[in-house]
């Protein structure tokens, strides 16, 4: 598809088009991951990014998680490989090797889909991924965190944009009804898959959908949630930046342990002193998600009564003027990666790389060959979960503790950078 094709096409089509080519403020990407189902809405996504990346003279990548969750998956992905063809795209097809699943059966999927989302995406220096989410998802999300009692994170509904592990993940389409997109593959002769799944009652996003149409007489509609979604996200804003203020003021960091004053940690709004506590332990922790909140009262209620507690790989220490966070030792055993890898999803190790080399925590025996580690000023319990250089058994380099050999460790997102995104 050339440029002169793209410009006459707009026509009905350009508020899509926009949508698609502003999917990343202030960025344009020369390579795009769209991640396809074969469903309407990530089909037109597809659509859209190749007729804005034809006229930038850039880049699409396609990818298709088959969950193995039901016997038309590998078929449906055979499809949108077909599709992808037509286009001239490169299309990849990623499984979901799992045994028997417990629980949540909607939840690890998406879970599993991410992540193997976000290594094929590494793995094939793509640094942008699409989602094809629409306005029609974000009302029905808004309607199963209102049945789990969620707080403002959740009713905020779904991020348009966001970083995770070096990716920037989008959904420039959360303004777009699904019945629109429909409408844009009719105009353009393009068929899509309709998961059976869609009707299955026995999923909260398809009893939402149906509840979505029984409040319709009552004015609450597809439009209306995703207004007061918006003013929600406005409110989360707000609501980060006064957490990050927060920890600016009262917190500080020394070797990926945060220390916090106790007395003022107390003062806090509860709310800024809930969602501070989660951002630590996540920051600390490398955590994706935030633990659930009887926990945190849990840790709450330990530092108000000035005890220690464990939580999300971490230790809380508690005394009558700080609060310590810091990783714990056997969260970290054994974690072992090659010294260019991120450890601990969050420690980058910058020096004389080298296949033989890798990282893992400094720990007890590592530190006594640091004659210089209390010069540092950081405290034990941080320096032996912090990472260090080995050759095997050899430490070569522990670059928190004083033995630097030329290497340094840094984690990737300060704790300031942390709180404001997620």
């Amino acid at each position: 598809m050339n440029k002169t094709e793209w410009t006459l096409s707009q026509g009905a089509d350009a508020l899509l088009l926009q949508h698609a080519q502003r999917a990343f403020p202030g960025n344009t990407p020369a390579k795009i991951g769209v991640a396809v189902s074969g469903g309407s809405d990530s089909l037109a996504l597809l659509h859209l990014c190749a007729r804005v990346q034809a006229h930038r003279g850039g880049q699409v990548r396609a990818v298709t998680v088959d969950h193995r969750l039901r016997p038309e998956g590998a078929k449906e992905a055979r499809a949108v490989a077909a599709f992808c063809k037509t286009l001239g795209i490169r299309h990849d097809t990623l499984v979901w090797q799992h045994g028997a699943i417990a629980g949540n059966l909607q939840d690890q999927a998406r879970r599993a889909r991410y992540a193997l989302i976000g290594d094929w995406a590494r793995m094939n220096d793509i640094g942008h991924v699409v989602l094809g989410h629409t306005a029609d998802d974000q009302a029905e999300t808004f309607l199963m965190e209102l049945a789990r009692e969620a707080g403002i994170d959740g009713l905020s509904g779904m991020r348009r944009n966001w970083t995770d592990d070096g990716i920037a993940w989008a959904r420039p389409l959360l303004d777009e009804r699904r019945d629109g997109l429909r409408a844009y593959l009719a105009r353009h002769d393009i068929s899509w898959i309709d998961d059976p799944s869609n009707a299955d009652q026995r999923f909260a996003r398809v009893r939402a959908r149906g509840a979505l149409k029984a409040l319709q007489p009552l004015g609450i509609t597809t439009e209306t949630l995703n207004s007061v979604v918006r003013n929600l996200q406005s409110v989360r804003q707000t609501v980060q930046v006064a957490t990050a203020d927060a920890g600016d003021r009262i917190a500080k960091t020394s070797a990926g342990e945060l220390v916090f004053d106790r007395r003022e940690f107390q003062r806090l709004p509860e709310e800024v002193m809930r969602r501070l506590l989660a951002g630590s332990l996540r920051w600390v922790s490398g955590e994706k998600y935030a633990p659930r909140h009887a926990s945190l009262t849990r840790v709450q209620a330990a530092v108000r009564d000035i005890r220690d507690k464990t939580l999300s790989g971490c230790r809380i220490r508690v005394s009558e003027t700080e609060i310590r966070i810091v990783r714990e030792p056997k969260a970290v055993a054994g974690l072992e990666t090659a010294s260019q890898a991120l450890w601990d999803d969050r420690w980058r190790l910058v020096g004389p790389h080298d296949r033989r080399l890798t990282v893992r925590a400094l720990g007890t025996e590592g530190l006594r060959q640091c004659d210089d580690w209390r010069a540092t000023g950081h405290s034990r319990s941080a320096l032996i979960v912090s990472p260090a250089i080995w050759r095997g058994a050899t430490l070569i380099a522990a670059p928190l503790a004083g033995m630097g050999n030329a290497w340094t460790a840094e984690i990737v997102a300060s704790f300031h950078s942390f709180l404001l995104s997620h």
